[in-house]
């Protein structure tokens, strides 16, 4: 029997008091939350502050006010993810993608309906979404906790590509601490964390066997 890999610990804490924003403040934490690798989904109303929320613990804009800690290698992938429009997704992958991973990268390229023999400039946007998916999700390091922010990865792509990457998600929860902001389509979606943004307040709504329909409704 093999033995079992214990994968580093990422870790996020918003401390009772981080204030978020960017002239003025937008949402504010109202009691410490702690995370832990996994899959946390961010759900909040357009404009309450998703995107604000993930880029400043990622370090891409300042917080109003409080503190926050994080731990772990950060990588950041913003609703628009763009390279040379000449390059092929194969080729980003190949420059981008450790050699031992990348047979598993193309797996999943494969799963997600994605060709990667297209220039990078002539996919859609939901497949262009796809190739920072697959390059986020196999550049994870094994030797460091890792956290992976992703800022609505489902828009564009459809239910089985939607499935696919959940799955792999699942598969690898011990692995990263992934936040996902996202705007669930239905009413069953299985949501084990979740972070709300309402009211002008960011709280933790819950952990446990939870699913969207127990979050929509506390939604303002």
């Amino acid at each position: 029997m093999s033995p079992r890999v214990t994968h580093p610990q990422a870790s996020v804490k918003l401390s009772q008091g981080l204030g978020i924003g960017y002239r003025s403040l937008l949402a504010e934490v109202t009691e410490d939350i702690p995370l832990a690798n996994g899959t946390h989904y961010l759900l909040a109303r357009n404009g309450r502050g998703k995107t604000t929320l993930l880029k400043t613990i990622a370090g891409l804009i300042k917080k109003v006010s409080g503190s926050f800690e994080t731990e772990g290698r950060c990588q950041f992938i913003g609703d628009e993810l763009f390279f040379d429009r000449e390059l092929k997704s194969q080729s980003i992958f190949k420059a981008l993608i450790p050699a031992g991973r990348r047979e598993a990268a193309f797996h999943l390229a494969d799963q997600l309906e994605l060709d990667v023999r297209k220039e990078f400039g002539k996919l859609s946007f939901g497949n262009r979404k796809k190739v920072g998916l697959v390059v986020a999700e196999f550049r994870l390091r094994d030797q460091e906790p890792n956290l992976l922010f992703y800022d609505e990865p489902f828009t564009g792509l459809d239910t089985p590509a939607r499935e696919a990457i959940r799955e792999r998600w699942e598969a690898t929860t011990d692995r990263a601490l992934r936040i996902i902001s996202c705007h669930p389509d239905f009413d069953s979606m299985s949501m084990p964390s979740a972070l709300l943004i309402s009211d002008g307040k960011i709280l933790l709504g819950g952990n446990g066997n939870l699913t969207w329909a127990d979050f929509k409704d506390r939604l303002n």
